[in-house]
C-alpha cells in the first residue's frame, strides 16, 4: 500500500486492486490477484463475511469451468459447505395431486459435484483464507465498510469512495458487492428499471438434528437431497420453491418473477407458507418446526441482465453485481459463476498488468467471459430465439392448448417420457418465463400423471411479525428514502416487500389513507428498522435506495 497524491494536493492510500464484497466472487477474485502476487485490499460491508448475504443454497463445481471453488480453496468442501446433493426430484402440485419428476440427469450434467450451504459459514470460512492470502502481498480484508461510490478523476473512475474511510485509489476495481450493487449503478451498467428483470427469493432455516434429516430425507451421513416444488400452489405466480438439506438444518424457501409477484399482488411471505403447509411437506417435517431465520433477496435473471461488457475504465463486475445468475427452468446456478467470474477477472489484470496494459483488464476480462463460454451460459442464444413465446398473444395460444383436452391428452400420452425432457439441458435452456411454464404445465401434469397426498402436515409457520422480531438489527441512519409516496408510484412495495403486507402495520412499507383540504389520498409510508436490504422496492417503488452504513442494518446468522 502506498499514498498517491490526488488533484487537490491531498493524498489517499494507493493498491493494486481493490475488491468490493468478501462472497464467493469476491474472495475467488481477490485470491487468485493474490496468487499473482498482486497488493490486493477487500473491502466488506457485513460485520463479518456472510452477514449481508442470502443463497438458496446450493453451489456446484461445474466439468466444464476453468475454475472451482474448491480448486482456488483447498478444504472448501469439509469445511465450509452441509451436505453433498446428489440428488434431485421436481414435484408438480395441484392441489393434494403432485406428480415428482426425478433431474438428477440435469442435475448431474457437467457437474464435478453440488453441495449445500448457508452463507454465513462459507463466508466467513473464505474470508479467513482470503485475508491470509492477500497479507501476503501488502493487502488485506476489513469488515465494516461500506463502500458507496467510485472514486473518478477527469472522468475516468481510478478507485472508491467509502462511508467509513478516505476515498481509495487503485488500479484495478473488483465490483463484488452483490445484486444490489452501488458500484454497478454508479457506472450506469446496471439499473433498477425492469421488475421483469428480477426474481426475489425468500427463504426459512428450519432446525432439524443430522439424524433426522438421514432418517426422514433417507440420505447418509453427509449425503443431501434437493426437491423443487411447482404448480398451482402458489396461485399464478411465476416462481416454485426449493427444499435444500444442510447438516443439521433446512432451508425451504421460494423463487419468483418479480413482475408477477406485482401483478398478482401476492405476498411473499403467504406464498413461503403455502409451501410450508401443503401436505407434501408433512412427510419430512412431521409437524415439527422451529424457524431458525428468515431472509430474502433479489436474484438477476440473467438470461435478460447479465452484461454481456461487464467493465467500465478500472472497474469490473463479478456475479450478482453483473446479473450473473443462471436461471434455467428448475436449474438455478449463480455461486458457481461468481466464482468463476472472480478468478477470470484477477486473471486478466495479471496479464494486462504483465503486458504493461493495466487499462485493458477489463476488455480481457470480458473475452475471458466469452472465450470460457459463461455468457453462452448465463445467455443463451436459444432462449433469445424462444423468446416470441412470451409474447402476450403467443402466450395466450400455447396457454390454452396445454390446458384443453388435447394438450391433456398429450401429457397422459408422454407419460414416463416427461421425465427425460425436463432433463434435457438444451430444452430448459430455451424455457419461456411465462405462466404456462411455471404454473400451467406442472398443474396439468400432476392433474393427469400425479398421486393424491395422503400425509397430513401440522406445521403452523410463524406469523410475519415474530420472524421481523428474530432477526438482528443494527439500525444506523435510514437508507431508503421514498421519493413519491403517492400508491400509484409505490403502492407495490407494500405487498411484494417480503417483510411488508397489506394490513400489517409492522414491516418497512405500509399503507396510509391521508387527508388535506377534504380530500382523501392512499399514500405509503416507510419504515426501514426491519428491512432485509432485498432491494425489492427500489424496483417496484419511487424510492432512493442505498445500503446501510458498514456493520449497520440486518444481520444474518444463517444467510
Amino acid at each position: 500500500m502506498s499514498d498517491t497524491a490526488t488533484d487537490d494536493g491531498g493524498e489517499y492510500e494507493h493498491y493494486e486492486a481493490v475488491v468490493v464484497g468478501a462472497g464467493p466472487g469476491g474472495a475467488a477474485a481477490a485470491a487468485t490477484l493474490a496468487e499473482y502476487g498482486v497488493e490486493t485490499l477487500v473491502l466488506e460491508r457485513g460485520v463479518d463475511a456472510g452477514a449481508k448475504n442470502v443463497s438458496g443454497g446450493l453451489i456446484y463445481a461445474e466439468e466444464s469451468a476453468p475454475y472451482t471453488i474448491d480448486g482456488i480453496f483447498d478444504g472448501f468442501r469439509e469445511a465450509a459447505t452441509e451436505r453433498s446433493v446428489d440428488d434431485y426430484y421436481m414435484h408438480n402440485v395441484a392441489g393434494e395431486k403432485v406428480q415428482t419428476l426425478d433431474l438428477g440427469g440435469v442435475h448431474h450434467a457437467d457437474t464435478e459435484w453440488c453441495d449445500a450451504v448457508l452463507r454465513r459459514k462459507m463466508d466467513s470460512w473464505l474470508a479467513e483464507r482470503v485475508h491470509e492470502k492477500t497479507r501476503e502481498t501488502g493487502g488485506g480484508l476489513l469488515t465494516d465498510v461500506r463502500v458507496n461510490g467510485l472514486l473518478r478523476e477527469n472522468g475516468r473512475i481510478v478507485g472508491v469512495t467509502c462511508d467509513e474511510l478516505d476515498p481509495i485509489r487503485a488500479e484495478f476495481v473488483v465490483a463484488a458487492d452483490g445484486v444490489n450493487s452501488e458500484l454497478a449503478r454508479d457506472a450506469g451498467l446496471m439499473d433498477w428499471d425492469d421488475p421483469e428483470e428480477w426474481f426475489q427469493g425468500v427463504k426459512a432455516v428450519v432446525d432439524m438434528p443430522s439424524d433426522e434429516i438421514e432418517e426422514r430425507f433417507g440420505v447418509g451421513a453427509g449425503e443431501g437431497v434437493a426437491h423443487l416444488f411447482s404448480g398451482d400452489l402458489f396461485a399464478d405466480v411465476r416462481g416454485g420453491g426449493f427444499l435444500y438439506t444442510n447438516e443439521d438444518t433446512l432451508s425451504i424457501g421460494t423463487v419468483f418473477h418479480l413482475d408477477s409477484l406485482v401483478a398478482e399482488e401476492a405476498e411473499p411471505h403467504e406464498l413461503l407458507d403455502a409451501l410450508l403447509t401443503h401436505p407434501l411437506l408433512g412427510q419430512w417435517l412431521d409437524g415439527d418446526y422451529h424457524e431458525l431465520e428468515y431472509s430474502a433477496k433479489l436474484v438477476p435473471d440473467s438470461k435478460k441482465v447479465a452484461h454481456p461488457e461487464p467493465h467500465q475504465d478500472r472497474l469490473v463486475l463479478v456475479g450478482d453485481a453483473g446479473g450473473q445468475m443462471q436461471a434455467q427452468g428448475p436449474i438455478i446456478k449463480g455461486m458457481n459463476h461468481a466464482v468463476t467470474a472472480g478468478a477470470l477477472a484477477g486473471e486478466a489484470f495479471a496479464e494486462a498488468r504483465n503486458r504493461n496494459s493495466p487499462e485493458k483488464a477489463g476488455q480481457l476480462y470480458t473475452k475471458k467471459l466469452h472465450d470460457e463460454g459463461v455468457m453462452d451460459k448465463l445467455r443463451p442464444p436459444r432462449y433469445r430465439a424462444g423468446r416470441v413465446a412470451e409474447h402476450d398473444a403467443v402466450a395466450g395460444v400455447v396457454e390454452s392448448v396445454v390446458d384443453s383436452w388435447a394438450g391433456r391428452l398429450g401429457m397422459r400420452l408422454l407419460g414416463d417420457r416427461v421425465e427425460s425432457l425436463f432433463n434435457s439441458p438444451f430444452l430448459l435452456g430455451m424455457v419461456p418465463d411465462t405462466k404456462t411454464s411455471y404454473v400451467t404445465i406442472p398443474t396439468v401434469l400432476a392433474e393427469e400423471l400425479g398421486d393424491r397426498v395422503i400425509e397430513e402436515n401440522e406445521v403452523e409457520p410463524p406469523e410475519l411479525a415474530d420472524r421481523i422480531g428474530d432477526l438482528t438489527y443494527d439500525i444506523g441512519d435510514p437508507h431508503i428514502e421514498v421519493l413519491d409516496n403517492a400508491w400509484d408510484a409505490s403502492g407495490a412495495a407494500v405487498s411484494a416487500c417480503p417483510v411488508s403486507a397489506r394490513e400489517f402495520g409492522g414491516g418497512c412499507y405500509r399503507e396510509e389513507t391521508v387527508s388535506k383540504n377534504g380530500d382523501e389520498r392512499r399514500v405509503v409510508s416507510l419504515d426501514t428498522q426491519p428491512c432485509v436490504e432485498c432491494g425489492t422496492c427500489a424496483i417496484v417503488a419511487d424510492t432512493e435506495w442505498t445500503h446501510p452504513s458498514g456493520g449497520k442494518g440486518v444481520e444474518f446468522e444463517q444467510g
